[in-house]
């Protein structure tokens, strides 16, 4: 691992999860780690619920774009954190996967998101952490 980690998170559509965890990792890691975030089957548009909720937390998710998982993202991140698609990323030896089980958030109330923020709050300061970030 280089002196400034990259992290890769994971989701089906990359519309909610791994944009909230993204921008988490963002928020608290600032310049000292690297942050990208893709999808199997990325969406049209970032979940309106998603951005709501982490805007409650200062963070702006609003102007993210789900993209397609590419396998050079893989290849390059130390940390590979997938969320409810780990059969669909690539597996390189010698880097970190973690699969999180977290809820989908799409189509869900602002209360349940915010749970599901939350726990994703809690991992990632957790992550950034074991990183030594």
């Amino acid at each position: 691992m280089n002196d400034r980690p990259l992290i890769l998170f994971v989701c089906v559509h990359n519309a909610g999860r791994s944009q909230m965890a993204a921008g988490f990792a963002r928020a608290l890691g600032g310049d000292r780690v690297e942050v990208r975030s893709g999808g199997s089957e990325p969406g049209e548009s970032i979940n309106p619920a998603a951005v709501a909720v982490m805007t409650e937390k200062g963070i702006d998710i609003s102007e993210a774009v789900p993209q397609l998982l590419r396998t050079e993202d893989v290849r390059e991140a130390d940390a590979v954190i997938t969320m409810g698609c780990g059969d669909a990323c690539p597996i390189f030896p010698g880097k970190r996967y973690e699969d999180w089980e977290l809820a989908d958030p799409a189509g869900r109330d602002p209360e349940f998101v915010r749970g599901v923020r939350d726990d994703i709050e809690s991992r990632v300061r957790e992550l950034l952490r074991s990183l030594g970030v």
